[in-house]
């Protein structure tokens, strides 16, 4: 979450260290952050598309103290937590939640057979790996090895929804790319894109399976607030010749780069593209 004062908690100390006991406890105990907990995970379960009145097994990535995984349990779903902050999976523990933890840095991958989980979520975790907090660390490698592994050990058409509070647009855009790159399919949906205290990114992502539509953003009819992407290797293939400048498929592609990055922009038309004639 961010703090109050603005300072980004993955600027002050790598998760581990940050997430301590005192942080562990003072961040369990305040219902302000519980309730923000569970309406983002509310949020990304319906955004799953999860079978009605069917108990799925699903991944928590960045568990903590098991806030979200609670949620899970209510709507009788079988669960599994990671975490890298062992303070975090104390306290979840003892708050007996019924989910099975794993103390695991997210960087390294995903330790799961293939095609273990129906769905997966995570809540305010991924921006965590674009950070290097050691000289081991390369953030596009990190995220690379998390998406692929990630996709291995996801249902084929399962869906990922991963919330996230992405630093700026270039921040966004490697994430995006690293998930694409794994072989993901799929986009950023934003809702409230025009409040700046309600305004969320979730990360939505499909394994295989047939190409789905996005989720609705709430908060706006607007369809610029839902940016896709598809597979890289479906995008790279016969691509011999970059656009024209000025041209409309230049146009086209730029636009939609800035939608990939979160950016606002106008909605397409028949009049996109199109020269202007010379005023006289």
């Amino acid at each position: 979450m961010k703090m109050a004062s603005g300072r980004r908690p993955e600027h002050q100390a790598p998760p581990e260290v940050f997430y301590n006991e005192e942080e562990a406890r003072k961040y369990t105990s305040n219902s302000r952050m519980i309730q923000i907990q569970q309406e983002l995970t509310e949020r990304a379960v319906e955004m799953l598309n999860l079978p009605e009145d069917t108990p799925c097994y699903l991944l928590d990535l960045g568990c903590g103290s098991g806030l979200s995984g609670e949620f899970l349990t209510d709507q009788d779903h079988v669960w599994v937590g990671m975490d890298i902050s062992s303070s975090m999976l104390d306290v979840a523990q003892e708050r007996e939640v019924e989910g099975d933890l794993l103390l695991s840095d997210m960087g390294q991958g995903m330790c799961f057979r293939p095609g273990t989980f129906d769905g997966v979520i995570s809540i305010s975790a991924i921006q965590w790996l674009c950070n290097a907090d050691k000289k081991s660390h390369n953030p596009p490698k990190r995220l690379y090895k998390f998406f692929s592994t990630l996709y291995a050990c996801m249902a084929r058409g399962a869906r990922a929804v991963l919330q996230l509070y992405p630093e700026n647009s270039d921040q966004l855009e490697l994430i995006t790319t690293q998930a694409m790159k794994a072989g993901f399919s799929g986009g950023v949906v934003v809702d409230f894109p025009n409040s700046t205290r309600a305004k969320k990114f979730f990360l939505v992502l499909f394994a295989g399976g047939t190409m789905t539509k996005l989720p609705k953003a709430l908060g706006t009819d607007d369809r610029v607030h839902q940016a896709h992407f598809t597979d890289i290797r479906e995008r790279g293939k016969g691509k011999t010749r970059k656009s024209v400048k000025k041209s409309r498929d230049w146009i086209m592609e730029k636009k939609e780069r800035r939608r990939r990055q979160g950016k606002d922009v106008r909605p397409d038309s028949r009049y996109t593209g199109r020269k202007r004639s010379n005023k006289f």
